[in-house]
């Protein structure tokens, strides 16, 4: 596959429409998409091991630092056989969708150990990104993601910046471009961690600790 477009389409229904099909194709290549997500530009795709390497030699990721995971539903948290702890459950029911990351326990037997991160779970958000909701809900799955910019590089907010930093990766035809449009900057996702007794922010974000507290009051660290 090589002659890749530059950048496909993502904005409108219809733009969205048209673009599910070759990112579909584009994963099961097991090869890496960029997209929009609700606060910065991602790279992710399948979660299959092969499809993870492939994103793992292209972003340059040491061991240890994973990869989060975007859904599209609850019920794709089944799926991967992840577990919510009451307060995890009470947090996604107020902050999903939306700029929120649950750092999860489970998932050994679905979900690769590339993913999982030091303290032993699974980073997951439910994306409030319409057309990447989309997406995954016609990819039936979890879909992997990192911010879409070379290391040392601010997170790309335009199809453009990706260009200028992946532009030989996208001519290979390794890297396909959603293009959302430029979006507004914005704060990333709150990570809270959700394997102990109770919640930490391990990355501050888009949701502070005031507002996390008001549905888990026994969290830990300030974001």
């Amino acid at each position: 596959m090589t002659g890749s477009p530059l950048a496909i389409p993502f904005w409108s229904d219809p733009e969205i429409a048209a673009a599910v099909r070759p990112a579909l194709q584009q994963m099961e290549l097991r090869r890496v998409l960029a997209y929009p997500t609700e606060t910065v530009y991602g790279l992710g795709g399948a979660i299959d091991r092969d499809s993870v390497d492939a994103l793992v030699r292209m972003k340059g990721r040491p061991k240890g630092k994973p990869f989060l995971l975007l859904i599209a539903g609850s019920d794709m948290l089944a799926k991967l056989d992840l577990h919510l702890p009451s307060f995890a459950t009470n947090l996604a029911a107020r902050h999903w969708p939306g700029a929120l990351t649950l750092v999860l326990p489970g998932g050994e037997r679905r979900v690769p150990d590339a993913l999982r991160g030091p303290e032993g779970g699974v980073g997951v958000r439910w994306t409030s990104h319409a057309g990447l909701q989309r997406l995954i809900r016609a990819h039936g799955d979890a879909m992997t993601s990192t911010s879409a910019n070379r290391p040392g590089v601010p997170p790309a907010t335009s199809s453009r910046e990706i260009r200028d930093q992946w532009g030989g990766v996208i001519a290979s035809g390794a890297l396909l471009v959603l293009d959302g449009g430029t979006l507004q900057p914005s704060p990333p996702s709150t990570v809270v961690d959700c394997t102990g007794r109770a919640p930490r922010v391990i990355r501050p974000g888009a949701i502070s600790s005031a507002v996390l507290r008001e549905t888990a009051p026994r969290l830990i660290g300030d974001a």
